[in-house]
């Protein structure tokens, strides 16, 4: 069955015995087992494993894995080292390079992020291979809106970033009397060359907050 590892399972055990994930772990297995489906089956819970419950600082949430091969990590908008930068993550680079002054970086791999405790949640944890959304409205929102459920009652002065309509969506299960909510459009070019993503300087507002809660600051670069 999927299982979390580490400290999230203790905080997160009661999902794991629902009707519905049991159901999400049935269809989950099957289609690992009948097609080509992303990230790989021991990287599903990668943004977990990558970040323990106890050190999460910020939370940013993506919608679905990228369903190209070898692109997704179980990472939001992250990609493997070496993998071409989806315009997504192009956006966010530059935005990155406008706020903070840093350079482009090489590596789409955000793993340096998650090890900071940024928690990059996508709401779907799964998607087969060259179709979009094809897992979702399984029981993976579910699940992933308990994560937040649960981060936003037992943890406090956390830094949630929403990009975009979607994870703007997911501000009513966030208690924005113990935390910080920043939002902004997505970083699609869809969305990004609309005015609705670039100049937001949520990286550099970001790390204010951490520093005004006596909290380490983020290296984003």
């Amino acid at each position: 069955m999927l299982q979390l590892n580490g400290t999230w399972r203790s905080h997160l055990e009661a999902e794991f015995n629902k009707l519905y994930f049991e159901k999400l772990d049935v269809l989950v297995r099957a289609e690992y087992g009948l097609h080509p489906c992303y990230p790989p089956f021991d990287q599903i819970f990668n943004a977990f494993d990558s970040c323990a419950f106890e050190a999460v600082k910020v939370v940013i949430i993506g919608q679905d894995p990228y369903h190209g091969e070898g692109q997704a990590n179980g990472l939001c908008f992250s990609v493997n080292e070496g993998m071409s930068h989806p315009p997504s993550l192009k956006n966010i680079f530059k935005e990155l390079e406008s706020d903070l002054n840093l350079p482009y970086p090489s590596s789409g791999d955000l793993s340096s992020w998650a090890n900071q405790g940024v928690l990059l949640l996508n709401a779907t944890l799964s998607v087969r291979a060259n179709q979009a959304g094809s897992h979702q409205k399984q029981g993976w929102e579910k699940f992933t809106n308990a994560v937040i459920k649960t981060l936003s009652s037992e943890r406090s002065d956390l830094v949630f970033l929403l990009w975009g309509s979607y994870a703007k969506n997911k501000l009513r299960f966030i208690d924005t009397e113990k935390h910080t909510v920043l939002q902004t459009g997505h970083p699609s070019p869809l969305s990004a060359n609309r005015g609705y993503w670039f100049g937001n300087k949520h990286f550099s507002k970001t790390n204010e907050v951490l520093e005004s809660l006596g909290k380490s600051p983020v290296q984003w670069g």
